[in-house]
């Protein structure tokens, strides 16, 4: 079978839409914050991640799979997905890096995946063995096709950045007996976790083969119809209790309930499905509106990984699984896309900065799996040789007995530069900031050459110079981010201010040596929350730029706990250090008492500090701490009404 857009390596590759994606490897990251994510993830947390998963047996499992080994395999029901994405994490970094190392772990890998193929296509280390269960004996939790999902993003992956390879047939080989195990004679139900329907609008993309939309169109349209047997969670749990269409916010386990989206999104474009695409866009705009932490993340609650209900948002019991940063992501760059607004791509950064980018710690070698915006006790340092519970610390753990985050931010990390950028019939659009290069191509064949320069986001200013004369105009387009409320200022010979949450333009036949300055207000600023949403009613925040700041024990006086702190009203944050912020704060100490609601004539002890904040994708880097972004108004006026009664 031939392989379209073998050398044109884009995370998605729609047909149509408002934007283009560019090739990764028409973007190079050069410096900044980013650079450093990339380089960590290349040098440290894919040789981590392949060592976690040989030490535990999960990748042995395939050896165990193709000698015909005889009972149950090591790991969960979904470790086979851990394999398949840290290859597509290999295959995104080959292309990405050149490392030598890379691109041979990569293929030693694939082989050992490969060669565990049955003769139909089928590929699963859990199921089908000899003393194992049935084939597609348990779609609620077996995992089977999201385990193949993922298996196919991997091969496309491969694809698009160094063309096809024995990976990719089985892929292909895979893909087929699904369809056929799967079509409109085979079995009429879904996976109990979505994930294979946007690999298969993917894997179309890359074969031309329509067989594979077809079955994904099919996945679809069954979810929602109770092909599922129930359990405690309820239908919700896998977005089998409403067909997508007619869903109005995502709700269920969150991580499901993106892919489930993302898939639906793929879909829709390929399709021209302009209802199921406007179905889709609903359900981000509630979802955001209604459901979404101020770091972008997603799932309030540890039952179910999932979605509560409208402004249930609590800071503390926040499940904020990093997967669901990355299902986000994915999801919010489909439909940036598909209708080019630029709310997309705000809320694209802010997940990456304060959910992905938290996850793992510098090093790039142990990781959050849920990110709470509060911790009401410091956490104990977890073993370094044993996996951890997915949510058993306040600290980043080496390894997990769920370990999906790991790996799927290995995969986000290396593919990052295709994000930063599109192209349209009128120009170039940047979306993400980071110091680098891009050479591509406008879709009229006129080449572009950019620099851009910056800081951000400790910085607002981004600098872009043109590399390269240009025969014809075309528009170049900067996103102002939704909270540059302040004067964003776009310098292009004139000064002009640019309006927040919108694009700033430039158009001009450019010449090499053209630079072009937008500058952002990144000083800090207060932030109030929704009053609906109950569990932060009297609290504000503090941001800085894209980052959302936190408070955390560690800076905190002697004698002080973070449950004693208190911000006047007329508190103004302002700069501290090189990416911190700080804020007039008192610390109100109540007398220790046996019933805890207090009477309003209650004395108080109160001293007044400056309180030092951090991004939050920096906490926990110091220690066990007790942390929290909300941070609670001062009482002073209620407990004076109190007194006066």
């Amino acid at each position: 079978m031939a392989i379209a857009e073998a050398t044109r390596a884009r995370a998605v590759s729609p047909s149509r839409g408002q934007l283009i994606p560019i090739s990764a490897q028409d973007v190079r990251i050069t410096g900044g914050f980013w650079a450093g994510r990339q380089k960590a993830n290349a040098e440290a947390t894919l040789r981590h991640c392949l060592d976690w998963m040989e030490r535990l047996g999960w990748i042995a499992n395939f050896d165990r799979a193709a000698a015909g080994a005889e009972g149950p395999s090591a790991g969960r029901e979904f470790a086979d997905s851990e394999t398949y994405k840290l290859l597509e994490a290999l295959a995104w970094e080959s292309s990405r890096s050149a490392d030598p190392w890379v691109d041979e772990a990569y293929r030693t890998l694939a082989a050992r995946v490969v060669a565990a193929q049955q003769a139909d296509g089928y590929l699963n280390t859990r199921f089908g063995g000899p003393g194992q269960p049935a084939r597609y004996s348990d779609l609620e939790w077996g995992h089977e096709l999201y385990c193949a999902g993922h298996m196919i993003q991997a091969a496309v992956a491969r694809a698009r950045t160094l063309g096809p390879d024995k990976l990719v047939e089985a892929a292909i080989r895979l893909a087929d007996h699904i369809c056929e195990a799967f079509g409109p004679e085979g079995i009429q139900s879904v996976c109990g976790h979505p994930e294979v329907e946007p690999a298969l609008v993917e894997l179309y993309r890359v074969t031309g083969h329509r067989r594979y939309l077809d079955q994904a169109r099919l996945f679809i349209e069954r979810r929602g119809r109770a092909s599922l047997s129930e359990i405690e969670f309820g239908a919700a749990y896998f977005q089998d209790d409403i067909p997508v269409r007619d869903a109005t916010v995502l709700r269920g386990h969150a991580v499901r309930a993106l892919y489930l989206a993302a898939g639906a999104v793929d879909l829709a474009v390929e399709s021209a499905d302009d209802a199921l695409l406007a179905a889709v866009q609903r359900q981000w705009e509630n979802t955001v509106g209604r459901r979404t932490y101020i770091t972008g993340g997603m799932g309030s609650r540890h039952e179910g990984e999932s979605f509560g209900d409208d402004f249930e948002l609590p800071s503390d019991r926040a499940y904020s699984e990093t997967c669901a940063g990355v299902g986000s992501l994915m999801l919010s760059w489909r439909l940036l896309l598909a209708d080019g607004n630029p709310k997309y791509a705000d809320l694209m950064e802010r997940t990456l900065y304060n959910v992905i980018a938290t996850s793992p710690d510098a090093a790039g070698t142990a990781f959050f799996y849920v990110n709470p915006l509060q911790r009401n006790t410091p956490g104990v340092e977890p073993e370094t040789d044993a996996a951890s519970l997915r949510a058993a610390s306040s600290q980043r753990a080496p390894w997990f007995e769920v370990s999906c985050c790991p790996t799927n931010v290995a995969r986000t990390l290396a593919s990052l530069g295709g994000y930063l950028a599109t192209v349209s019939p009128e120009g170039l659009q940047l979306h993400q900031y980071a110091d680098s290069e891009i050479e591509t191509t406008l879709p009229d064949g006129q080449p572009v050459h950019l620099r851009v320069q910056t800081e951000y986001p400790n910085d607002g200013l981004i600098s872009v110079t043109v590399g390269a004369d240009s025969a014809e105009p075309w528009v170049l387009s900067l996103r102002v981010p939704e909270w540059a409320r302040g004067i964003a200022v776009l310098v292009d010979g004139d000064n002009r201010s640019v309006v927040y949450g919108s694009t700033a333009t430039v158009t001009r036949a450019f010449a090499a040596g053209d630079t072009i300055r937008l500058e952002l207000p990144t000083s800090p600023r207060v932030s109030f929350p929704d009053s609906r949403i109950d569990a932060l009613r009297g609290t504000i925040a503090i941001e800085a730029g894209p980052l959302v700041m936190c408070a955390e024990s560690v800076d905190l006086p002697v004698g002080t706990e973070l449950a004693d702190i208190r911000v006047p009203g007329h508190a103004r944050p302002s700069p501290s250090g090189h990416d911190g912020a700080s804020i007039n704060a008192v610390y109100e100490q109540t007398p220790a008492a046996p019933w805890p609601y207090i009477p309003a004539k209650t004395e108080v002890t109160r001293n007044g500090a400056d309180l030092n904040l951090v991004p939050y994708y920096r906490w926990a880097e110091r220690g066990p701490s007790t942390m929290r972004v909300w941070l609670p108004l001062a009482e002073a006026e209620w407990r004076k009404r109190g007194t006066d009664e």
